[in-house]
C-alpha cells in the first residue's frame, strides 16, 4: 500500500508540472499578441522555444535527481517554477517596452523575446519529472513500470493543460489571472511534497528544516514583492477570447474623439460610434468610393462583409444604402460584442452577423442567393489567414457571387514584396479582371518602368466585369473637381507590377502567407495608430 502511495505521489507531480507546462504555452500566443501579433513566427517561437526548456530541463533535471534524490529539493524546484511563472508577467512588459532585439530578422526577433519570457519557467518545471522518477524508484524495484506510469501521468497532464487551456481557461480567467493560479497551483504541490513525501532516514528532520526554512522565507518575500507591484505589469484590456487580446482605447483625431479598436497589436478599427457615416482608415474611402460608383446601377446591393472588427463599413452601408442587405461574418463573437457594447453597433439592427469562419460559413451556405459585392476585410500585416487567400477560397467567393458582382479586399504590405503581387496573381485565375488601388497616388517608378507601392494600404477589385478606369476616375472626383479616396494602377502598369514581383499561386497546399509578409515588422508602427483623416 505504501508503495502505490509513493507512486501516485509521483504521479500527481509530474501531472502538474507538465499541465502547467502546456498552459504556459498556450496562453504564451495570448500574452505575447498585444506587442508582436500571432502569425506563423510567433507560434514556431513559442513551440520552439517551450520544446528546447523541455528538453534541457529533463537533462538537468537527470542530473540533479542523480546528485541530490530528495523530497526538499524537488519542492524547491517547483518553487523555483512557480516563482519563475508569474515572473512572466513582469518579464513581458521589461522584454518588449525595452525593444530588445527589434534590429534582427523577426524571426530571430520574436525566438529572443519569446525565450526570455518562457524558456526558464518550462525548463524548471521540466526537470520535475526525473527528480519524482528517482525518488520513487528508489522505492521499488520495477523500473519500466515506474517510468512508463510517471511519463504517461505526464503526458496526461499536458493533454489535459492544452485542452483545459484553448478551450475553457483563456475565455473564463484570461491570461494573466491564469498565470497566478499557475503559480498557486505549484507552490501548493511543492508544499504537499514536504508535507506527505517521508524523507530517507539518513536526511532526518534537522536537514529537512535547515534547507526549507530558508526557501520558504526567500519565496514569501519574492511573491511578495511581485504582487506588490502586479498592477504595474498588467495589461490592459477590454476582453480576451479565444481568438484575439480585445481592446479598445479613447482618442483624439484633429479635436474630434475616436474610439479606436486593438486585436492583439493591431488597430483595427477607428470609430466614432454617433457617426458611422464618417469612415476614418483611408482604405475604408476607399472601398466606399468603389461601391459608390458600381451601386448607381444597383443602389440596393446584397453585401457579404468578410471581417466584421468595429462593424465601420457595414454600419456605414446601412446607412447611406438604406435598402442594401449588409450579412457580416465575424469569427468571433467577443468583436461583435465589443462593436456592441462599445462601437455603437445596435443590438436591434438590419445588419445580419454570423460567428464564424468566412470558409466555413461560405462551404456550409450552399445555393443561396448570390451577392452583389464582397468585401474581404480580414488580412492585416500580423496576421493573415492563409486559407482565405487561396486559389480554391477565390474560387468559393466567387460560387457565391452574381456575374456582374465585385469582390474587393484590403491587404497590408510593404514596398517590393511579393505579397500583393501574389495575391492579385491569384485572383488572376479565377476572375478576368482583376485591379488594385493604393490610398495614395504615391507610385514609386522603377528603372524598368514598373511600380512599387510606398502606402501599405491596398485594394484590389476582381471581378468579372471590365472596369472603364477613366470613366472611374471621372465619376469619383466629379470630373476632377475633387480628390480620389483611391488611385487604380492602369492595366499595363499592372502587369509590369507583376512581372517585376515574380508572383506565387497561392493554393491550400502552398500559401507561404505568413513568411512573404515577415519583413514588414521591420516598419515602425505607430502606436497612435496610422495617418489617418477624418471624412465621409
Amino acid at each position: 500500500m505504501a508503495r502505490i502511495s509513493i507512486l501516485w505521489r509521483a504521479n500527481l507531480i509530474a501531472f502538474t508540472s507538465s499541465f502547467c507546462v502546456m498552459v504556459i504555452e498556450l496562453i504564451a500566443s495570448r500574452i505575447l499578441a498585444p506587442h508582436i501579433g500571432v502569425s506563423l513566427y510567433t507560434w514556431t517561437s513559442i513551440i520552439g522555444v517551450i520544446l528546447a526548456g523541455v528538453a534541457i530541463g529533463n537533462y538537468l533535471g537527470g542530473k540533479m535527481a542523480d546528485r541530490y534524490p530528495s523530497p526538499p529539493v524537488l519542492a524547491a524546484i517547483l518553487f523555483c517554477g512557480a516563482l519563475l511563472t508569474v515572473g512572466i508577467l513582469p518579464a513581458t512588459r521589461m522584454v518588449t517596452s525595452a525593444g530588445l532585439f527589434s534590429d534582427l530578422p523577426p524571426m530571430l526577433d520574436f525566438t529572443f523575446k519569446t525565450a526570455l519570457i518562457f524558456f526558464f519557467p518550462a525548463l524548471l518545471l521540466s526537470m520535475v519529472s526525473p527528480m519524482a522518477i528517482k525518488l520513487t524508484l528508489a522505492d521499488l524495484g520495477n523500473t519500466g513500470g515506474v517510468v512508463g506510469t510517471i511519463y504517461a501521468f505526464s503526458t496526461a497532464g499536458a493533454i489535459l493543460g492544452t485542452f483545459m487551456t484553448g478551450f475553457f481557461l483563456i475565455l473564463w480567467f484570461g491570461t494573466h489571472t491564469i498565470v497566478w493560479l499557475l503559480t498557486a497551483i505549484l507552490i501548493l504541490a511543492g508544499m504537499i511534497i514536504l508535507v506527505f513525501w517521508k524523507l530517507p532516514a539518513k536526511e532526518g528532520i534537522l536537514s529537512k528544516k535547515a534547507f526549507t526554512l530558508p526557501l520558504a522565507l526567500v519565496m514569501a518575500l519574492s511573491y511578495a514583492v511581485l504582487f506588490q507591484f502586479k498592477e504595474s505589469w498588467r495589461e490592459k484590456y477590454f476582453m480576451q477570447s479565444n481568438y484575439f487580446t480585445i481592446r479598445v482605447q479613447q482618442d483624439f483625431l484633429q479635436g474630434a474623439p475616436v474610439r479606436v479598436l486593438f486585436l492583439d497589436k493591431f488597430d483595427q478599427s477607428y470609430v466614432i460610434p454617433d457617426k458611422p457615416e464618417i469612415l476614418v482608415y483611408d482604405y475604408l474611402k476607399v472601398l466606399a468610393e468603389v461601391i459608390r460608383y458600381f451601386a448607381r446601377e444597383n443602389p440596393s446591393p446584397r453585401v457579404l462583409h468578410l471581417g466584421g472588427g468595429g462593424y465601420c463599413l457595414p454600419r456605414y452601408m446601412d446607412l447611406i444604402y438604406p435598402d442594401s442587405l449588409n450579412e457580416v461574418v465575424e469569427i468571433d463573437p467577443a468583436v461583435t460584442l465589443t462593436a456592441q457594447k462599445l462601437l455603437g453597433l445596435p443590438l436591434q439592427t438590419d445588419i445580419r452577423t454570423f460567428n464564424q469562419d468566412a470558409r466555413s460559413f461560405l462551404i456550409k451556405r450552399g445555393n443561396g442567393q448570390r451577392y452583389d459585392i464582397v468585401v474581404g476585410d480580414v488580412f492585416n500585416d500580423y496576421s493573415t489567414p492563409f486559407h482565405l487567400s487561396t486559389l480554391e477560397f477565390s474560387r468559393l467567393v466567387k460560387s457565391n457571387m452574381t456575374k456582374e458582382g465585385i469582390y474587393l479586399l484590403n491587404v497590408n504590405d510593404y514596398e517590393f514584396s511579393q505579397y500583393t503581387p501574389s495575391f492579385v496573381h491569384t485572383l488572376k485565375q479565377v476572375f478576368k479582371h482583376v485591379y488594385l488601388f493604393s490610398v495614395s497616388e504615391d507610385w514609386e517608378k522603377e528603372d524598368d518602368g514598373s511600380f512599387a507601392i510606398n502606402s501599405t494600404d491596398r485594394i484590389i477589385l476582381a471581378s468579372d466585369q471590365p472596369v472603364d478606369l477613366s470613366d472611374y476616375m471621372r465619376v469619383v472626383t466629379n470630373g476632377g473637381q475633387e480628390e480620389p479616396a483611391g488611385y487604380p494602377l492602369a492595366e499595363k502598369e499592372l502587369q509590369n507590377y507583376l512581372a517585376r514581383r515574380k508572383p506565387l499561386l497561392l493554393t491550400d497546399d502552398y500559401a507561404p502567407t505568413d513568411i512573404l509578409l515577415a519583413p514588414i515588422f521591420k516598419y515602425e508602427h505607430s502606436p497612435k495608430g496610422p495617418d489617418i483623416s477624418l471624412g465621409s
